[in-house]
Parts: structure tokens; C-alpha cells; sequence
């Protein structure tokens, strides 16, 4: 997929800030943490798009991401952080639901898991509530870099299980630092695109 534009256009907080207009649009979700930025920047090419936090749960809003003038990548708040108020997860957690449930441009959601570690609680949570609202997932495990060769493999069977993955849920395992499986990445997106 070859990037010719990409900028951050808005950050919502509420439902109404949402865009209008018929684009289709690419969710990116995973726990803090877990690389959705270093994800970003590296399949779109730019090095400091989306910002990298050193603050796990930085990311309160849902950012959107124009790209080639034709669809957006929506980079939602991180779960699994909980150094936030309740009240502030309760408010965040009615925005996330109601984009999840209601977006009708929603195509797909690109579900970031640490390819290091067998996936958490909160990533099989947010899998199978996805799952629930018949959402397509493309699960990403990132990190894999970090990991020997030899493990890759494992690691990947690991996810498919923990998560108990659908058939027609796609995993690839990916690193921002080298690019490992970034066409793979791309052409799993852009099916659920129909670009």
C-alpha cells in the first residue's frame, strides 16, 4: 500500500465529534501500551504521526487518521490502564461502546496484542466483545522482534488459542522496529477496505 498522505484530523471525546461523511474506517484497539503508535507510524510511513507516550493510557480520545483522501485508521483509548478514575473509564467506556456498536463506517477492528506475552484478560475481554458485535477482527501481535525466531511460531499459537480465534480472524505477527509482516498487515486492511 503505497502512503501518499496521511495527517490526524480530529480527536473526539464524545460521540457528536465524530466525522461525517461515508469513508470507511480501520479501529485500532489494544492494551496501553502495547505499540498502537510505533503500529501507526510504521505502516503509514511517518516516524512521529501518531505520539508515542513514555505514559501508558495517554490516549483518551478516539483519533482519527485521513489517509490517501480515502478512509481513516481511528486509534481508540488503550484498555487495561488504571491509573484513571472510574469515572472517567465509565465516560470513555460509553464512547467506545457507542462507536463500536453504531459506526456504521466501521469496516474492521485491528486488535493489537504483545506477541511476547500470552494475550491478558482484558485483551480476550475486548476480543470476544468484539466478537459479540460480529465486528471483523484483524489481530496483530506486536513486538515479535523482541522474541527469537524459533518462537515466533509458538507465540502465534499461543494468541490463536488464548483467544480462541475465529477462522475467519486473520493473526500476524509484526515489528515496528524492522517492519517484519508490514505488506501482510496492509493487504489484511485493505480487504476489509475493499481498496
Amino acid at each position: 500500500m503505497k502512503v501518499t498522505s496521511a495527517e490526524l484530523t480530529i480527536s473526539c471525546a464524545r460521540v457528536d465529534q465524530f466525522p461525517k461523511g461515508p469513508f470507511p474506517e480501520i479501529a485500532l484497539s489494544g492494551r496501553s501500551n502495547v505499540g498502537k503508535s510505533s503500529f501507526i507510524n510504521k505502516l503509514l510511513g511517518r516516524k512521529g504521526l501518531a505520539r508515542t507516550s513514555q505514559q501508558p493510557g495517554k490516549t483518551q480520545t478516539l483519533n482519527y487518521y485521513w489517509i490517501n483522501d480515502r478512509f481513516h485508521f481511528v486509534d481508540v483509548p488503550g484498555y487495561g490502564y488504571a491509573k484513571v478514575s472510574k469515572t472517567e473509564r465509565a465516560a470513555w467506556g460509553k464512547v467506545m461502546e457507542a462507536y463500536f456498536q453504531e459506526r456504521e463506517q466501521l469496516r474492521a477492528v485491528v486488535q493489537l496484542i504483545d506477541a511476547r506475552h500470552k494475550p491478558t484478560q482484558d485483551d480476550v475481554m475486548m476480543y470476544d466483545w468484539l466478537k459479540h458485535h460480529e465486528l471483523p477482527v484483524i489481530v496483530i501481535g506486536t513486538k515479535i522482534d523482541k522474541l527469537p525466531k524459533g518462537k515466533w511460531k509458538q507465540q502465534e499459537k499461543v494468541i490463536r488459542e488464548e483467544l480462541q480465534l475465529e477462522e475467519e480472524d486473520q493473526i500476524i505477527v509484526f515489528s515496528s522496529e524492522t517492519g517484519h509482516n508490514k505488506e501482510k498487515a496492509w493487504s489484511a486492511i485493505r480487504s476489509a477496505l475493499n481498496v
